[in-house]
C-alpha cells in the first residue's frame, strides 16, 4: 500500500516588505539581500495572525475537497506555539469541526516539525488504511527588528493530508537520520524572538546534510543522478542552493542541469514568503510542483532540518496528473493580494505583534472575507474567530 500526500494547503498573511525597501533602509546594497541572501520579500504577520490562525487556513484551502469523516489523525507541528499545555492543533480541530473522535496533538523539533508530523501520520495510515490525517506545520520567524537575522524572518503555513493511494507524492519506505544536541538556534520560554548563532547553523545545516544524503544513497543503493529533483529546508534560499552546490559537486552535465534546474523552480514561493520554519521544506515541495513539469514517477529527495539539531533525508515518487490537485493560481492570488508596507509600517506592525493584548481587548483584522483570526483572550482563553 502506497501512503503520501494527497492535498496541499498554504496560506500567508496579507502584508509584506520588500527586500530593496528594507536593504536601503539598513544602508546595505540590495544585492546582499536579493543575492547573498536570496530573498525577494518577507511575509510579515500582524497582531492578529499567529500559528494556529494560518494552520487554520491553509487547512481551508482543500477542506471541502476531502471526507472530515474519514480523519482520524490531526497532528501540529510549530516552533511559534501559542499555549505551553494546550496542543494548537485543538483550535484547529474546532476551527474545522472535525469529529471528536480525532487524535490530535502537537510536536515540536526547530524547523523538523512538521515532517515528525509527517512520518507520524504515514505510521497511523499504514495501520488505519481507510482512515486519513492531516498535519500542519505553521510559524513565525522572528529575530528582531534591525538584526542580523532580520532578513531571514517570514510567516506561513502549510497544510498536508496523508491517506493511501495519495494523488501527490507517494512516500518511499526507508529514510536517514542525524541528530546532535547543539546550539546553533533556540528560542527560550518567554521570548517571542529568537537566538541564532547564524555561521554555526549554516555549516551545521551543510555538514547534517552531507552526511544524511550520502547515508540515504548508501541504504536505498541510489546515485544522485537517480534523483529527478532534490529539494531543502530553506531558512534562506542561499542556504538550499550551498546545499545544493554539495549534491551536484562532480555529477555529470545532464545530472547538474536537471537538480540545478528543480532547485529554481523550488525556491520560488520561499522567495517571496520568507521563512516558515517547519512548513519550509513542504513550501519547497509546493513551489517544485507548480514551477517544474516532473514526469509521472519521479524521484523527489527532500532534505529537514531542525535546529538544535536534527535531520532527516527521504524521498517519494510523484504520482500521475499530480497538477490536477494544485491550486497554483490560488497560490500566486494569495501572495499578490498582499499589502506592500513601508519598512516603518513593517516595523510597527512586528513590534506591536510582540505585544500580547489585554486580556479582554477584541482584536479586529483587516484580512478578505472567510480568513481566521486571533482576537484576543477573554478570562486568558485564546479567541480565534473567522472574518
Amino acid at each position: 500500500m502506497q501512503v503520501g500526500i494527497d492535498k496541499i494547503g498554504f496560506f500567508t498573511p496579507n502584508k509584506y516588505v520588500d527586500m530593496v525597501d528594507l536593504a536601503h533602509a539598513r544602508n546595505e546594497d540590495p544585492n546582499k539581500y536579493l543575492i547573498g541572501i536570496g530573498q525577494k520579500q518577507m511575509s510579515v504577520a500582524d497582531q492578529t495572525q499567529d500559528a494556529v490562525s494560518m494552520g487554520i487556513n491553509a487547512t481551508l484551502r482543500y477542506i471541502d475537497q476531502i471526507d472530515k469523516k474519514k480523519v482520524g489523525l490531526l497532528v501540529f507541528g510549530t516552533e511559534s506555539s501559542v499555549d505551553q499545555s494546550k496542543s494548537a492543533s485543538l483550535f484547529v480541530k474546532s476551527a474545522l469541526n472535525l469529529r471528536p473522535e480525532v487524535r490530535t496533538f502537537e510536536v515540536k523539533e526547530a524547523c523538523f516539525g512538521l515532517t515528525a508530523s509527517l512520518m507520524i501520520a504515514r505510521d497511523f495510515v499504514r495501520v488505519h488504511s481507510d482512515e486519513t490525517a492531516i498535519i500542519i506545520g505553521s510559524d513565525i520567524a522572528r529575530y528582531g527588528v534591525g538584526t542580523p537575522g532580520e532578513v531571514t524572518q517570514g510567516a506561513g503555513s502549510i497544510s498536508l493530508l496523508i491517506k493511501s493511494d495519495p494523488a501527490i507524492l507517494a512516500l518511499n519506505d526507508g529514510h536517514s537520520a542525524y541528530s546532535q544536541d547543539i546550539n546553533d538556534f533556540w528560542r527560550p520560554n518567554g521570548s517571542k524572538l529568537a537566538m541564532v548563532d547564524g555561521k554555526y547553523s549554516t555549516q551545521v545545516y551543510l555538514d547534517f546534510f552531507k552526511n544524511v544524503f550520502d547515508k540515504y544513497k548508501e541504504d536505498k543503493h541510489l546515485e544522485t543522478k537517480d534523483f529527478d529533483a532534490i529539494i531543502y529546508h530553506l531558512p534562506f534560499t542561499k542556504q538550499g542552493l550551498k546545499a545544493n552546490r554539495i549534491a551536484i559537486e562532480n555529477q555529470d552535465e545532464e545530472t547538474t542541469n536537471r537538480l540545478q534546474n528543480s532547485f529554481e523552480a523550488s525556491k520560488q514561493l520561499s522567495m517571496r514568503v520568507g521563512n516558515v520554519y517547519t512548513a519550509s521544506l513542504y513550501m519547497s515541495l509546493l513551489s517544485l510542483l507548480e514551477n517544474d513539469e516532473l514526469d509521472s514517477d519521479a524521484l523527489v529527495g527532500l532534505f529537514s532540518y531542525g535546529s538544535g539539531a536534527m535531520a532527516e533525508f527521504f524521498s517519494g515518487n510523484v504520482v500521475a496528473d499530480y497538477q490536477k490537485q494544485l491550486d497554483e493560481k490560488g497560490d500566486l492570488a494569495l501572495l499578490d493580494r498582499r499589502q506592500r508596507l513601508t519598512v516603518k509600517e513593517y516595523e510597527d506592525t512586528f513590534n506591536n505583534a510582540l505585544e500580547e493584548p489585554k486580556d479582554g481587548e477584541e482584536l479586529s483584522s483587516d484580512e478578505a472575507e472567510g480568513v481566521w483570526y486571533f482576537a484576543g483572550t477573554k478570562n486568558h482563553i485564546r479567541q480565534y474567530k473567522q472574518k
